[in-house]
């Protein structure tokens, strides 16, 4: 917990340099394709820590969200079949060492996009379902792309701003109570990421 505090400290203060930002950018970027812890931790940091800024760090988390989605679609899309429409190495990297990401979870997401397109891709942006899976997926699986950006552009959107604007609002409120029960926010957080894989192992 000490580490967890360390780390909290540290993205706080990221909200009073010209740096902030730019780190959010990244990792809402990177945790769309690859990177797996998502960016609300550091969203919610820099605005606690700057709330007059809360709606800018909410767009630049979502730009940087899409973005990544992109990135994560174009892996699906250029690089997970070979010519003869098996695995790449690629795909075995990821089925090896993303948590759930299975070949079974994977052809599962397909009969998902068949039933529900739209709907299972938003749902997957707005949860703490493992939205790279979906990204990759939806590459792979040739989704729409039009509607692949729309879904996630609503989805990541709705998201990142609901967290600014809850703390742009009750912004001290939430500071004091985050302090004062840190640890079980923790804990709470890593509940909340976990449960996320295990929805996509043994629900999806």
């Amino acid at each position: 917990m000490k580490l967890v505090r360390r780390l909290y400290d540290w993205m706080l203060h990221w909200a009073a340099t010209p740096y902030g930002s730019i780190a959010l950018f990244v990792i809402a970027f990177a945790e769309s394709s690859f990177f797996p812890i998502p960016p609300d931790a550091l969203l919610i940091a820099l605005v606690l820590g700057a709330r007059h800024k809360a709606f800018n760090f909410a767009a630049n988390c979502m730009v940087g969200s899409v973005l990544g989605a992109l990135l994560g679609y174009a892996i699906g899309y250029f690089v997970w079949w070979t010519p003869d429409n098996n695995f790449t190495s690629l795909a075995h990297f990821f089925f090896n060492n993303v948590p759930s990401f299975s070949e079974t979870t994977f052809y599962k997401i397909q009969q998902l996009y068949t039933e529900y397109d739209f709907w299972i891709i938003f749902t997957a942006g707005f949860t703490p379902i493992p939205y790279k899976v979906f990204t990759i997926a939806s590459g792979a699986f040739d989704i729409n792309l039009p509607m692949f950006v729309l879904a996630s552009a609503i989805s990541r959107g709705a998201r990142f701003f609901l967290v600014a604007f809850l703390l742009w609002k009750f912004g001290e409120p939430i500071r004091n109570f985050i302090d004062k029960y840190f640890d079980w926010l923790a804990i709470g957080f890593t509940v909340l990421l976990i449960g996320g894989f295990v929805i996509i192992r043994f629900v999806i």
